[in-house]
Order: C-alpha cells, then sequence, then structure tokens
C-alpha cells in the first residue's frame, strides 16, 4: 500500500522469500527468470555484496556475510565473478595483465604472479604477450575472456557468471560456452549462472533454479525442467523463446 503521509514508514518490499538454492562441488547451476524476479539480488547475497534480513549463506558449512575485505578473503579466495559487460567490468587505464593478477595481489595468493597471468591468459585462448596490452584493444568477446582469466586465475572452487553472454554475438558466445566448459572440466569449477538464454541455459547447466517474484518457483535436472516444466510460469518462460519454423 502506498504512504498516505510523509511521516509514515515506507512499504516493505522482499526481494526474495524463500528463496533456497544449492550449488554442490562440481555442479553447474541456472538462475532463470524475468527481469525482477530476484535473480540479481540472490547473486549479490551469495557473494556477500549486500546483507540479507533474513536466512543465511553458507559455503562449506561456514557462514558467509558481508563485513570488511580481510574477514572475507577466505571466500573471495574460493570465488571468481564474470559480469554481463566486459568492457564496463574492465579498468581501462590498467593493462590487461595488471587487472588479470588483481585477484593475486588481494587474496594474497603466493607464487610467480606473471607467470600464472601468461598461463590463465592462454588458457582462455589469448597469448601472454597481451598483459602488455589495453582493454581497448580487444573486440568484445576477447575482452570477456580477459574478465574469464580474471575470475580463475586464483583458481576459485566457485564460478558466478552474471548474464555473461549476453553482450556477445552467437558465434563468440560458442566460443565461451566452449571455453567454459573446457575450464570446468580442467579446473573442477562450480558454476553459478544467471541468465535469460534458455539455449545457454541448456548448454552449461546441469540444473536449473526458475524465480519468480523473489521465490523459487520450480527447480531441478536441465532436461526435466526445460522439456517436461511442472509450473505454468516455467512453461510461459519457455514458451516465450523465440523459434523459427
Amino acid at each position: 500500500m502506498p504512504r498516505r503521509s510523509p511521516f509514515q514508514p515506507g512499504p516493505v518490499r522482499h526481494a526474495l522469500v524463500d528463496a533456497d538454492l544449492d550449488v554442490g562441488p562440481g555442479e553447474s547451476v541456472a538462475l532463470i527468470g524475468e527481469s525482477g524476479s530476484g535473480k540479481s539480488t540472490l547473486v549479490r547475497l551469495l557473494l556477500a555484496l549486500d546483507r540479507p534480513t533474513d536466512g543465511t549463506v553458507t559455503f562449506d558449512g561456514r557462514p558467509v556475510e558481508p563485513g570488511r575485505a580481510a574477514q572475507l578473503r577466505w571466500f573471495r579466495r574460493q570465488t571468481g565473478v564474470v559480469l554481463q559487460d566486459p568492457y564496463s567490468s574492465l579498468d581501462p587505464r590498467m593493462r590487461v595483465g595488471d587487472t588479470v593478477a588483481e585477484p593475486l595481489r588481494h587474496l594474497h595468493v603466493a607464487g610467480d604472479h606473471r607467470a600464472l597471468v601468461a598461463e590463465v591468459l592462454e588458457r582462455v585462448g589469448l597469448d601472454a604477450a597481451d598483459a602488455e596490452r589495453w582493454p581497448h584493444e580487444f573486440s568484445g568477446g576477447q575482452r570477456q575472456r580477459i574478465a574469464l582469466a580474471r575470475a580463475v586465475v586464483h583458481r576459485p572452487r566457485l564460478l558466478v557468471g552474471d548474464e555473461p553472454m549476453s553482450a556477445l554475438d552467437v558465434t563468440v558466445r560458442a566460443q565461451i560456452i566452449e571455453l567454459l566448459r573446457e575450464l570446468r572440466a580442467d579446473l573442477g569449477l562450480s558454476l553459478l549462472l544467471v541468465s535469460h538464454d534458455i539455449g545457454l541455459v541448456q548448454h552449461l547447466a546441469d540444473r536449473v533454479a526458475v524465480l519468480r517474484d523473489g521465490r523459487v518457483v520450480e527447480q531441478g535436472a536441465t532436461d526435466d525442467v526445460l522439456r517436461r516444466p511442472q509450473h505454468e510460469y516455467t512453461r510461459s518462460l519457455i514458451a516465450s523463446v523465440p523459434t523459427i519454423d
């Protein structure tokens, strides 16, 4: 209800309600739902960027709560994040090598950082010499590879992708999907993927959770949910995917 007086407290709106989600070791889980369903809010809570008013987030049974950087270093060491727009997530004033090495410095990862950066750049399909170049010198697909390199250079156990393919064209998207598959196999990554792209979910996710108005209305194995949806909302989402006869 709207406020009838400026002295009344504002209405309380719950972005998430009873949204339970588990991601197992080596598992790939996708979150799907329309804009405003609570996907990005859930990701922010899972990454300890926001504090829930109720409920808990745990990693390996250990509580995860927003706090000082030093208190969360153990958790940041276990996670990597790839955002929607690769260019806006890269500092244009930093060379690629310095950008990719940031997690190594801030998380106090031991070892030869230059060698680790060169290794991960080659792993994502770039050249070690690209470490000396600037973000604006690369295409959109290459910048997303740089973002991936930064997200996995410290060998996390969980990679979170928030609409990581939406800014890419179809050909580059296919290349990044294959790259993510290889990284999962090589590094044993768990993957949490937020996406509107049902095709991407089919290719990458073992399990799907469907959000509507902050609630998980359906979840299960990808084939079961997408081929035999039980909830009316899931059926409407799948029916809205464009097809060519």
